[in-house]
């Protein structure tokens, strides 16, 4: 019997001290190339290299200790109870507990704190606090969790969110600061700890005091945090040390949504009343957008979508909003951003390449009483010339004729790495598959302004009437068209590069644009990848109307496209879980992964029968 290999032994040294750490003797640990994971009592951890460098070791060390501890620190049914379910309160709520029961874990063990900093690390290499340049760009989850840190351990944030934190640091302070000080008193009780938590959310103004939940109702809050506690077992794709996101799923409230509507409407009429629609504003006090993963619901049959007006809408190619040279240079810049990632990817789309050529190759039907004659079988004519000649026809398999529409997020929080690998992995897909006969359409959708633009002008002139609907200017721009040789198109992927171009984003309407053109193609097979990095999120239209307005479209355009379309219907997320949304789906937690899941996606449903 071989040796067990050091890879090996790592594991289980690694597992044998998260059986410790959480006091539970029945925990697996497993290594995964997907991204870190815990599902009940199995753990999934980054798989280092089998050299096991020093700082792969530490990260696959670093989130076995955070699973390790939540199962030890944290209660289930008790979270359940006591968080609110409003969607930003609740991503708040969780990503604050998560604080809890890592500072309470790592006291006194100065190895599982700094294997903990490293998981840290990781998991906020795609957060958008890396890359916010305002604070409507950052994630108040985020932002709270790293400041409930600092108070519980005295650790400072890591050093590439330190910008987007001070964005709202004095704000939160101003807010909450005394809340943030209480907590740290409470850090041995989780009932305490939650009740402190929750007097946070009032004070930011996330959540009112009748939203609380109401821990006298022991049915409901046992029902749910029973189901809480099947979702942590069932599901082996959430990642519950990532700020407790995965607890946020399958949570949403109908009442809670429609409760919103009014009060969105009143506290939306206040704050709008000084925005010119520049970027970089930052909006009144009070109102921080996040991209959270937010819980969802059934739309209601009689919920209906519109836009205040379409007046000011667009949708541009990509060549008439910038000239030529400019657009040549954006090109360029992304070319040289991304040299040593065009290798990985040109790999990967040349073995989609390689699969779909094989799907499209020809086959043979032999011994045919005429045809094609089939020169392999002559031998047996020259040993014996009583037999007959042997013919072969040729025969075409089965592969449709198809297009590709790639529909890419243009929304601010894309910005920097993600956006750049969209950008060079649309460029290589539509090469490779204009190689095979496939026609590929680019397109992306974004806001022509922050904060409602020239709708939201339109509507203050109009006396502010209720419920307006979706109140920004939309831009859809089309990047390369089906029709159009890749070689053309090729500058023009450049102008996502441009500065001031991603702003905010409307999914769903730019959903059923790519789909409408995608019906009116003439292929025989029609699919959509959406290439996105949340839930939509745009100021304007979320302040006056129902929190959950344009996610609850998005979930309707969704559900009318997989079950009533031709249309064939993929999404990704970066950073963050789409699943919820697509039957057909997969989530990255680094950007850099992109360039790879876009090749498997389609190779998978090219596969598909």
């Amino acid at each position: 019997m071989a040796a067990d290999t050091p890879l090996d032994r790592f594991k289980a040294v690694l597992g044998g001290t998260a059986r410790a750490v959480a006091h539970e003797p029945e925990i697996e640990l497993a290594f995964t190339a997907d991204a870190p994971a815990q599902s009940g009592k199995h753990i999934k951890v980054p798989m280092p290299a089998r050299t096991l460098p020093p700082e792969q070791v530490a990260e696959a060390r670093g989130f076995a200790d955070g699973f390790a501890l939540r199962l030890r620190h944290h209660d289930i049914a008790l979270h359940a109870k006591t968080a609110p379910n409003e969607a930003v309160a609740r991503a708040v709520f969780d990503a604050v507990e998560t604080a809890r029961v890592e500072a309470l874990g790592s006291r006194g063990y100065a190895g599982i704190t700094a294997n903990l900093d490293v998981a840290l690390e990781t998991r906020l290499r795609a957060d958008p606090i890396t890359r916010a340049r305002n604070r409507d760009e950052v994630p108040l989850s985020t932002a709270l969790a790293l400041m409930v840190r600092e108070r519980l351990t005295g650790a400072a944030p890591p050093e590439g969110t330190i910008a987007g934190l001070d964005l709202v640091r004095d704000w939160i302070e101003q807010k909450a600061g005394r809340d943030l000080d209480a907590l740290g008193l409470a850090i041995d009780d989780q009932r305490a700890f939650a009740g402190l938590a929750t007097k946070l959310l009032e004070d930011l103004e996330l959540i009112e005091g009748d939203m609380i939940p109401d821990e006298a109702d022991e049915g409901g809050s046992e029902e749910e945090g029973a189901e809480e506690q099947q979702d942590d077992q069932g599901d082996e794709g959430e990642d519950e040390g990532e700020q407790g996101r995965g607890e946020i799923e399958a949570r949403g409230s109908e009442s809670d949504a429609e409760s919103e509507e009014g009060e969105g409407t009143e506290r939306g009429d206040d704050s709008f009343d000084d925005m010119d629609g520049e970027p970089g504003d930052e909006g009144e006090e009070g109102m921080l957008p996040v991209r959270p993963n937010r819980p969802l619901s059934d739309p209601a049959a009689q919920f209906d979508y519109k836009a205040w007006t379409t007046t000011y809408d667009e949708v541009i190619a990509a060549t008439d909003l910038c000239d030529a040279d400019e657009l040549q240079r954006l090109r360029s810049y992304l070319d040289q951003q991304l040299v040593h990632l065009q290798g990985a990817v040109t790999k990967l789309a040349n073995r989609l390449q390689r699969r779909l050529m094989a799907q499209q190759n020809r086959s043979w039907d032999f011994d045919q009483e005429e045809g094609i004659l089939d020169a392999a079988r002559l031998a047996r004519i020259i040993v014996n010339p009583t037999l007959s000649l042997s013919y072969k026809i040729e025969r075409e398999t089965d592969f449709r004729d198809t297009v590709v529409t790639l529909l890419i997020d243009n929304s601010g929080s894309m910005r920097g790495r993600p956006i750049s690998i969209a950008a060079i992995s649309a460029d290589i897909l539509a090469r490779t598959l204009e190689r095979c006969g496939v026609k590929t359409e680019i397109l992306g959708f974004t806001t022509r302004a922050w904060k409602g633009g020239q709708s939201r002008e339109t509507w203050l002139a109009a006396g502010r009437p209720p419920q307006p609907g979706r109140l920004n200017d939309v831009r859809h721009i089309v990047y390369k068209k089906a029709d159009e040789p890749w070689r053309r198109a090729r500058p023009s992927l450049g102008l996502m590069m441009r500065e001031g171009l991603l702003k905010e984003n409307i999914d769903g309407e730019a959903l059923l644009w790519a789909h409408s053109r995608l019906i009116a193609r003439p292929e025989e097979r029609k699919i959509l990848m959406v290439i996105s990095d949340g839930a939509p999120v745009d100021d304007s239209t979320l302040s006056v109307n129902s929190g959950s307005y344009l996610e609850r479209h998005l979930r309707q355009v969704i559900g009318w496209i997989e079950s009533k379309s031709p249309v064939e219907l993929a999404a990704i997320g970066i950073g963050h879980d789409v699943t919820r949304y697509y039957a057909r789906a997969v989530t990255i937690m680094d950007a850099e992964q992109l360039g790879g899941t876009i090749i498997e996606q389609l190779a998978a449903l090219f596969d598909t029968p």
